[in-house]
């Protein structure tokens, strides 16, 4: 019989169901459930696990409890993250994005090494069929010379949605639509370009009552030499249209469209026969029934491998901590309207803050 993990949650949100259904898919026993929202708490099915308003009595009574699910508002990842480590020693599942700003982020990375536990950052979309063959397509040099590398977040978001709760729309707490709806995309982005060393952009608030902006545009420059583009609103109405990825080269293109990055849209290679094209039409594309796809059950899959085998997991922390940095250049540039260069210190984004 296979070992299982002890686990709990931390943030009982929106995102929940994703992960309560990925547990119950791999091999985790699900211990305890956490939420300062005690209305929340008691709306929730699983009558049979214990239920907590406040994390330190959960792993003072479940001594057992393998590893942690941080499910909690983006601004409070870091402070949870650190405090659970610190005092109790356990693995970390956060939630993208993994912090809002780099110091968190490295304070997180640092604190969990220090301890020696994991930290994995959720980043489903890694997982999903087609990103997998493009990925695929990308280590074997299939598109030869890369020219251009873009992302598309057009989903629609309404007043309520952002009403729904006080953290939402907020710099301090949620972010902006970079950091909450484009988090996933935008790793996506890097994992396939490579590393960034420029960024300009501009981004603004145009349909929402909100502090944070719900529109964002920015242009990528790899250090490979090709460009990228990054295009991501909430403004989409009056329903979602797409969560995509394109990547163009001297040989080929490729574009995963859909909802959540998960349907072939086009494959074409110069040196490609149509059997191979049409085998990749029928088994890489997938068909969630909403944004957020069907990559979580896979992530923790992986995330179930690195604890046994006590291997490197497909994203730690220094992998999430990737995309953050270029999601704060990109804020940096909106607030100066200057190409940003990588690495850098941001003094105006106001991420976190």
């Amino acid at each position: 019989m296979k070992k299982k993990y002890n686990i709990a949650i931390v943030g009982c949100g929106r995102i929940l169901k994703n992960h309560l259904t990925a547990i119950s898919n791999n091999n985790f026993n699900l211990i305890a459930l956490c939420d300062t929202n005690l209305n929340k708490l008691n709306s929730l099915d699983y009558s049979n696990v214990p239920k907590y308003s406040n994390y330190d009595e959960m792993l003072q009574t479940h001594k057992e409890i393998d590893i942690v699910s941080i499910l909690t508002p983006s601004g409070l990842h870091s402070k949870h993250c650190i405090d659970i480590v610190r005092k109790y020693q356990k693995n970390i599942i956060v939630e993208k994005p993994m912090a809002l700003n780099l110091y968190d982020a490295e304070e997180m990375i640092k604190t969990c090494d220090e301890y020696c536990v994991k930290l994995l950052v959720v980043k489903q979309n890694r997982f999903n069929l087609p990103i997998l063959k493009l990925k695929e397509f990308i280590d074997t040099k299939r598109f030869g010379k890369i020219v251009l590398g873009t992302i598309r977040v057009r989903w629609s978001r309404t007043q309520e949605y952002y009403d729904m709760d006080s953290w939402r729309g907020t710099w301090s707490l949620d972010g902006g639509v970079l950091a909450n709806q484009a988090s996933h995309h935008i790793d996506l982005l890097l994992w396939t370009m490579g590393e960034p060393i420029s960024v300009f952009a501009k981004s603004g608030t145009y349909l929402h009552n909100i502090e944070v902006d719900d529109t964002a545009v920015a242009i990528v420059k790899f250090k490979s030499g090709a460009l990228g583009l990054i295009e991501a609103t909430t403004c989409a109405r009056p329903h979602d249209l797409e969560g995509s990825i394109s990547i163009l080269g001297e040989k080929g293109n490729m574009v995963i469209g859909g909802f959540a990055v998960n349907k072939i849209i086009s494959c074409d290679f110069t040196d490609m026969r149509k059997e191979e094209k049409d085998e990749i039409f029928e088994k890489y594309n997938e068909n969630p029934p909403n944004v957020y796809g069907f990559g979580h059950i896979k992530f923790y899959k992986n995330v179930y491998e690195s604890l046994l085998h006590r291997k490197k997991a497909l994203v730690d922390g220094l992998e999430g901590y990737k995309s953050l940095e270029l999601i704060n250049a990109i804020y940096e540039s909106v607030e100066t309207g200057k190409e940003i260069f990588l690495r850098y210190q941001p003094k105006f984004s106001r991420m976190g803050k």
